[in-house]
């Protein structure tokens, strides 16, 4: 399993980097993407959203399911990946090169992990 070291992660399986303009790009961990299987499907949010932390803001549909995506952050969704309507493959090819969306936040995220922290959760998980 890749986690890079330098991203959070949340416990619904999404990474958040904090940007230097005060952004978070946010997307699915490689986690995620392994147990969700080949995605065939992204309903991206739309720019201008307000999301909350800890609530669907997106779904990914996979040949497995259908899945919703959290919000790590509760914020403004200021610009979405749109090369994932036509390459939803691509968060399955390269998680962590391949985000979602960038968010303006409110406030602060809680409850974010590390990297050792996420694998040890991810460990428990496939117990």
């Amino acid at each position: 399993m890749n986690t890079p070291k330098e991203l959070k992660y949340s416990k619904t399986h999404e990474w958040l980097k904090e940007e230097a303009d005060g952004t978070v790009t946010v997307g699915i961990t490689d986690y995620a993407q392994d147990k969700l299987g080949s995605l065939v499907f992204i309903n991206l949010p739309s720019e201008g959203d307000e999301v909350t932390e800890d609530e669907s803001f997106c779904d990914v549909e996979s040949v497995k399911a259908d899945s919703d995506v959290m919000s790590p952050v509760s914020g403004t969704v200021e610009e979405v990946n749109s090369e994932l309507e036509a390459e939803p493959e691509k968060l399955n090819e390269d998680p962590y090169g391949s985000w979602i969306a960038k968010i303006k936040p409110s406030a602060p995220a809680e409850g974010l992990m590390d990297a050792d922290e996420y694998e040890e959760f991810c460990s428990k998980e496939d117990e």
